[in-house]
């Protein structure tokens, strides 16, 4: 009778806060429940909740998180020895106690004294838990919130946010450590952004990592495809998703010491990595997240683009590994043109040219060194060469994409003629999921020795690319006016990141140092039209993206400038697009018409430097948007309601704030006109340094010839990248670790 009492009292709660919905089918059930235990009813009662969310009646989520709220309270309550109501009242204490259990790290406790953990409580906000739709708990609930080693749940929603939030400050000074403490735990807890993956599950914790994504590229050796597969797994182990150029490796039939025909290709290199990624999974959760990269003009390139099919010789399948193939416009000048295009072995280009191949890039859009070295390899006598119409090659990519939803599409040209950091590197592919594009380099072997007994290797690093993620909820940021003020803080929490954060392998320390690259993003763009009442389809849309991310790219590259005038500028700042402000000058900012003053925010980048070489990404943060409760990345609705499904559940879900007036604007993906996609993408790029997740949307029986003009348009158009193809009977799963 007493659990009776006490559900009444909580429906009735609910009722107060919840007009619209009626409770009274939950009010007479509860009679009948009483019999359960407590856990149970909350469950029949949740469930209950979940079956009513409808496009009519969307609010029944926030009911069915209020109802998962008390439960987790009450459960945190008895592992943490304390009244379910004061559980918020005790953070002194729950640090103390999973220190102690060693779930927490130790610095916590080392960094911050008893009295400035105490002050740090008053600033919790306990009703911002009310925030939450029933999903988005529930994914914040299983995955990232601490437990101790036999999964009992110790930590609350805006604990977590608070301990990220000092994590992330403990390096800054004294004075002003706790104040940026508070406004790091403002900007998350109010929902108006999110950290990646790795950060949410891992910061504060005594084990993994921070950073979302890795690009390794893999030298032409033995030893360096072997050490570059122990690194690759390592990073898995550790939680990241992990993007592999392998355009370096020789092709099958190439000699190996001077035996023609020695060497196998790629695919048994792919297989060992498809073998990595199922083997070395992410902190148990999940198997490993892989993408190689290959050059369009790679003699493999045939068998790469196989490599993912459901049909064929499963020797040369890697149903495991994402693929990505690295364009230049050439080739996709040849395939409009309907001409040939010759495919090479790079160790041949190596040895018999004397360059690299993949070494270089056209600097203007029809003319430069790729061109060039292209057509010398082309021109000589002594180059074996395959000959192919270029169309071919992109029929073989577009079936790939029909039935896998890959291969990746990676513009090399556009990519390193936007390189704000070319002086120092070249960009040979991009990472697991296509926003993140920054200069890579192979690292070698110098030289292996014995000295006292010990056996020493000595490598020589190259630019092994690290990326830290985190988005801006575009809807509820933009609706509360706070961009100049969630920027800032946004920006330094993910600079703070390069310099606590762990990473396995080494290289990836030096170059993180090195550009200091972060990759700020967003979500929730369609969430954000429907508020504004903007159709998809419309120029108001294309020409609100172009104006929203311009304020974005100002306030991020101020922020970053402000950054280095406190901090230092990043080491390589010395020659860069930044420095000589050709940065500014590319993008146009100089000559057009805008309401911020580019001309001086160039000058003040060239006085002052910049902290963060690489500054913008747009991930596809797709379950982290949930959590937050908007629409993923720039990405529009698959359905207005639809179920959410994972491996252990399926939970009913609508667009977010959807009612009468947002309805109209809440257009599937699948309905709209993937150009105007495109026509938005295009205006958001112009300001993104780096690259975006950007999907094209089909129906599965799309014509070939209009596949093949979305992939051209696309290229006319200058985005740097494109991810999934995903038509209407394709199943895919983004990459954890760049959710953000």
């Amino acid at each position: 009778m007493v659990q009776t009492i006490q559900m009444n009292a909580i429906l009735e709660e609910l009722r107060t806060d919840f007009p619209n919905l009626d409770f009274e089918l939950l009010l007479e059930r509860i009679e009948e429940m009483n019999h359960l235990q407590e856990n149970s009813i909350y469950d029949q009662l949740i469930l209950e909740c979940l079956s009513w969310i409808s496009m009519d009646e969307p609010d029944w989520t926030f009911a069915a998180a209020r109802l998962l709220l008390k439960k987790l309270y009450k459960e945190a309550g008895k592992n943490r020895e304390c009244w379910p109501e004061d559980c918020y009242g005790n953070f002194y204490h729950l640090i103390k106690r999973l220190t102690s259990l060693g779930i927490y790290e130790t610095d916590l406790l080392e960094t911050y004294s008893k009295d400035e953990i105490a002050d740090l409580e008053k600033a919790i906000r306990k009703e911002n838990d009310y925030l939450f739709t029933y999903l988005g708990l529930k994914m914040l609930t299983d995955r990232y919130l601490a437990r101790d080693r036999k999964k009992n749940l110790f930590e609350l929603p805006q604990e977590r946010f608070m301990v990220i939030s000092m994590v992330l400050m403990k390096k800054e000074s004294q004075e002003k450590r706790l104040e940026l403490v508070k406004e790091a735990y403002w900007a998350m807890s109010g929902l108006y952004m999110t950290v990646a993956t790795p950060t949410l599950a891992n910061a504060g914790k005594n084990w993994g990592q921070l950073s979302s994504c890795f690009v390794e590229t893999v030298d032409d050796s033995l030893e360096g495809i072997y050490d570059s597969n122990t690194d690759i797994a390592s990073l898995s182990k550790n939680g990241g998703g992990i993007g592999v150029y392998l355009g370096k490796i020789r092709s099958r039939g190439s000699e190996i010491k001077g035996f023609k025909g020695a060497s196998s290709g790629v695919i048994p290199w792919m297989k060992q990595l498809n073998n990595t990624a199922v083997s070395v999974d992410q902190l148990g959760q999940r198997q490993g997240a892989i993408s190689v990269f290959l050059d369009v003009w790679h003699k493999d390139i045939f068998s790469f683009l196989d490599a993912k099919l459901n049909n064929g010789d499963e020797r040369q399948r890697t149903h495991d590994l994402f693929t990505g193939v690295c364009i230049p416009d050439l080739f996709m000048e040849k395939v409009e043109s309907r001409g040939y295009w010759y495919l090479f072995d790079p160790h041949e280009v190596r040895s018999v040219m004397g360059f690299s191949l993949e070494d270089f890039y056209d600097e203007g859009n029809a003319e430069g060194s790729f061109r060039q070295q292209y057509k010398e390899c082309i021109d000589s006598p002594i180059l074996s060469r395959e000959k192919v119409p270029a169309i071919e090659i992109m029929k073989s990519i577009m079936r790939s994409q029909l039935e896998t939803g890959t291969p990746f599409m990676f513009y090399r040209d556009e990519v390193n003629r936007k390189n704000a950091n070319s002086h120092s590197g070249m960009i040979y592919c991009t990472n697991l999921c296509t926003e993140i594009v920054q200069n890579q380099g192979v690292t070698k072997r110098a030289e292996e020795y014995t000295k006292d007994g010990r056996i020493i290797i000595e490598k020589i690093p190259g630019d092994f690319v690290v990326c830290n993620l985190s988005s801006i909820n575009l809807a509820k940021a933009c609706h509360h006016n706070v961009l100049d003020r969630l920027i800032p803080i946004q920006v330094r929490m993910l600079d703070n990141v390069i310099d606590i954060n762990n990473i396995p392998v080494h290289q990836g320390q030096i170059t993180s140092k090195k550009y200091r690259a972060i990759g700020l993003g967003t979500f929730g763009w369609h969430h954000l039209l429907a508020l504004k009442k903007i159709p998809w389809e419309s120029e108001e849309a294309v020409d609100f993206a172009d104006s929203l991310y311009e304020s974005i790219a100002y306030l991020t590259i101020t922020s970053s400038m402000k950054l280095s005038k406190e901090k230092g500028k990043y080491s390589a700042f010395k020659g860069s697009d930044w420095e000589s402000g050709a940065y500014f000058e590319k993008r146009g900012y100089l000559d057009a018409e805008s309401r911020f003053d580019w001309t001086a925010l160039k000058e003040e980048v060239r006085e002052f430097g910049i902290r963060n070489g690489y500054l913008l990404a747009v991930a596809p943060n797709a379950s982290t948007a949930l959590i937050a409760g908007s629409t993923p990345s720039i990405d529009p609705i698959f359905n207005k309601q639809y179920s959410e499904e994972k491996k252990d559940y399926r939970i009913p879900v609508t667009a977010p704030d959807l009612n009468s007036e947002t309805t109209w604007y809440y257009k599937s993906a699948y309905h709209i006109g993937q150009e105007w996609s495109i026509q938005q993408n295009v205006k958001r790029q112009k300001h993104i340094d780096q690259s975006i997740s950007f999907n094209f949307y089909i129906p599965n029986n799309i014509k070939a010839i209009d596949l093949l003009n979305l992939h051209l348009l696309a290229w006319k158009k200058k985005l740097k990248t494109t991810y999934y193809i995903r038509s209407t009977s394709s199943e895919i799963e983004d990459c954890e670790s760049c959710s953000s």
